[in-house]
């Protein structure tokens, strides 16, 4: 099924998840990995190379780009990460494209026993006769957001290559470090220079979102006392056995990741590190309210607290910072942003869907930091796994809902708007 734009982003997206550049969150850096630098030095010189103008790779990692606008009008931005997720295997993806999917189970060379099934993923069932790009099995595909990124050099090729297509100033944003929080630096909001912007990072198609959890991070520290284990009988005071008490006080049936759904907030632990005399307990904490992700944070101290007064001896610290807020506290302000994708939305006689995000996206700090930023369907499914797929018919009309949203920022109505 060849439509507009999809033996571009075919090739650009197998192209881009070939390359390894899984962030993480134990590094300093910015970008926190190397190998993020090959895909951002790959889109800076494809970008100079497509005659984009301003192109720059950031200190901080961004590379940014101007496609010139053909008439006055705010400017918009549009944004994707180069990061793939770092909960599962990236390095040595295998991207293989299934031409015309016929509606069956989808098997993959590397691990015959994993199965991607429509009777488990029912969206998968609606796309017979798409061309579905996924992993071989043993990896993830990074189509999050390596989708994102193939549609929005897509869109810049064809705005470049059509000088006369209606559109405002565009500015791109390429950014590391989105999965694990760090993608969105201060600087990049007086950097980017856009009026709103959107990020290309959401999933089902016709998905237009401006609502995402809000978010904190949780470390506990746990100082036990250490002694010989032969000598520590009335004297020993095990840090693991502490952090045990933690993790089990707190709520197991409710109130965790796997119990929860819709606009259900979470605490959720994410690692644990260290030894008898030392640990660490690494925990994130969402709620869709401020209300109800302040009471998270009061649990967690509370529950530390609790445990720390069974052992005087220990020594027991939770600190809770801030990760990013609610997109929604902004957006409801002025929904004009999420309006004009709507309407961008429509002309391909597509209704579009608004769904609070379980997670954030760069827009969440982007949003806060003062420029509204939607989230924007790719098609990307099963996200941060093996059985991660998308299909390029679904890109393709990403693809063109971009171009229609640039020219209804420019005041046309786009030529592919569905008649009445």
């Amino acid at each position: 099924m060849t439509t507009p734009f999809t033996d571009a982003l075919e090739t650009r997206l197998t192209r881009y998840a070939a390359i390894d550049s899984q962030s993480d969150e134990n590094s300093p850096t910015s970008p926190s990995t190397t190998c993020q630098l090959d895909m951002l030095n790959l889109l800076r010189d494809e970008l100079t190379a497509m005659g984009a103008q301003d192109v720059t790779l950031t200190d901080y990692g961004v590379v940014l780009a101007t496609i010139p606008g053909t008439t006055e009008a705010p400017t918009v931005g549009f944004l994707a990460h180069v990061d793939t997720a770092p909960q599962f295997n990236a390095t040595g993806v295998k991207p293989r494209v299934i031409k015309g999917y016929n509606g069956g189970d989808i098997t993959f060379p590397d691990d015959p026993e994993l199965v991607l099934s429509p009777k488990d993923h029912p969206y998968l069932s609606t796309k017979i006769g798409h061309d579905l790009i996924t992993a071989s099995g043993t990896t993830l595909l990074g189509a999050d957001d390596k989708a994102g990124v193939a549609i929005l050099m897509t869109m810049a090729e064809h705005l470049l290559q059509n000088p006369d297509a209606p559109r405002p100033p565009l500015r791109l944003a390429f950014t590391p470090d989105e999965e694990i929080g760090r993608g969105v630096q201060p600087q990049l909001q007086q950097d980017l220079k856009a009026d709103f912007a959107y990020t290309l990072d959401g999933g089902e198609l016709g998905e237009i979102e401006y609502e995402s959890f809000s978010a904190d991070r949780g470390i506990v520290k746990i100082s036990g006392v250490s002694i010989h284990p032969g000598l520590a009988k009335e004297k020993m005071v095990n840090a693991i056995h502490l952090a045990a008490k933690i993790i089990q006080t707190l709520p197991q049936a409710t109130m965790t990741p796997e119990t929860t759904d819709d606009r259900e907030g979470f605490i959720h632990a994410t690692d644990m590190i260290g030894g008898s005399s030392e640990m660490e307990i690494r925990f994130i904490l969402r709620d869709f309210e401020m209300e109800g992700l302040e009471a998270k944070g009061a649990l967690l101290r509370s529950v530390c607290d609790t445990v720390a007064a069974t052992e005087p001896r220990a020594v027991i610290t939770c600190e809770i910072s801030h990760q990013y807020r609610n997109m929604r506290y902004w957006l409801e302000k002025d929904m004009t942003p999420v309006e004009l994708a709507n309407d961008a939305c429509r002309d391909l006689g597509i209704e579009p869907l608004s769904v609070p995000i379980r997670g954030g996206t760069d827009g969440s700090r982007l949003t806060e930091f003062g420029t509204p930023t939607p989230n924007l369907f790719t098609g990307m499914q099963c996200i941060h796994g093996p059985l991660e797929w998308i299909s390029v018919q679904d890109m393709a009309l990403a693809t063109q809902m971009c171009l229609n949203l640039t020219a209804r920022a420019a005041g046309q109505i786009p030529a592919t708007a569905s008649e009445d």
